[in-house]
């Protein structure tokens, strides 16, 4: 797979962890833990799609 192929993949998997924080924000009663563990996942992903921006570029 090409770098820019697993870009896409990771920033695809970002995007997807977006939407599954919202949703579980506007539920009527969210998990603290979930969304925590959700958004440092996202994190995690942005801080790798940043490193590999850096390698494309």
């Amino acid at each position: 797979m090409s770098l820019v192929d697993h870009l896409r993949q990771l920033n695809e998997k970002h995007r997807s962890l977006d939407e599954r924080i919202e949703q579980e924000v506007h539920r009527p009663s969210p998990d603290n833990i979930k969304l925590t563990d959700l958004k440092r996942k996202k994190l995690k992903l942005k801080e790798r799609i940043a490193e590999l921006e850096h390698e494309i570029h």
